[in-house]
């Protein structure tokens, strides 16, 4: 199965994505992680990306697909995966379905979470991670079971995004609704999108992405 994840920032697509690597045995392909493994791994692309970070400007598309494109040819993508942060532009969305294309593949869903702003300020505000497995948590939503210790790991450090506030989000949110939002209406014309309602409980909207896929 391969799943593209698509909504605004708060939307709760990280989180849904967690979920669903562990229902599909599929890996999840977030933007970031990407790029750390490719510079990590010192590829030719990572190289190239790892130089534009350095002098602090933004990864352009050509790298990014490139990092994309080298990550899902390999082995643990084969059963597919789920992309989570990419596409983020009409021209990404392009480039993917070339490579898939090449591939001799294509997508299979693609599942927008749709949530009101209102909302996503709450949201954002208050979600923290894990400092060292990355787990995310959230002030109201989802607290660990024992307070201040990780459920996954143990760990009792703990760290919140800089800009997750509420003057960063509006900034953020214009910058998904100018790039990101085109894409919906672009994979509806293609037949992939399928749209979620992200406001309820973290559980009821797992289950519906689950009853979207499965059928």
């Amino acid at each position: 199965m391969r799943l593209i994840l698509l909504g605004p920032p708060g939307a709760g697509k990280g989180t849904q994505a967690k979920f669903l690597v562990d229902s599909y045995g599929i890996p999840q392909l977030s933007t970031g992680d990407m790029l750390r493994e490719a510079v990590a791994a010192g590829t030719e692309v990572g190289r190239k990306a790892k130089a534009v970070m350095d002098a602090g400007k933004l990864v352009s598309d050509d790298i990014m697909n490139a990092i994309i494109d080298e990550r899902i040819g390999k082995e643990d993508c084969a059963r597919g995966f789920i992309l989570d942060g990419f596409p983020r532009t009409l021209e990404q969305a392009d480039a993917l379905g070339d490579m898939l294309q090449r591939r001799g593949s294509g997508l299979d869903h693609v599942v927008c979470l749709e949530v009101d702003d209102d909302a996503l300020v709450e949201r954002i505000s208050g979600r923290y991670t894990c400092a060292n497995c990355g787990e995310g948590y959230h002030d109201s939503f989802k607290k660990p079971a024992s307070e201040g210790v990780c459920d996954r790991c143990g760990s009792t450090e703990f760290k919140r995004r800089k800009d997750d506030n509420p003057e960063t989000l509006k900034t953020r949110l214009f910058a998904y609704y100018k790039d990101t939002a085109p894409l919906i209406g672009y994979y509806h014309a293609k037949g992939l999108l399928k749209r979620i309602d992200g406001m309820g409980d973290i559980g009821d909207i797992t289950a519906a992405i689950r009853k979207v896929l499965d059928s």
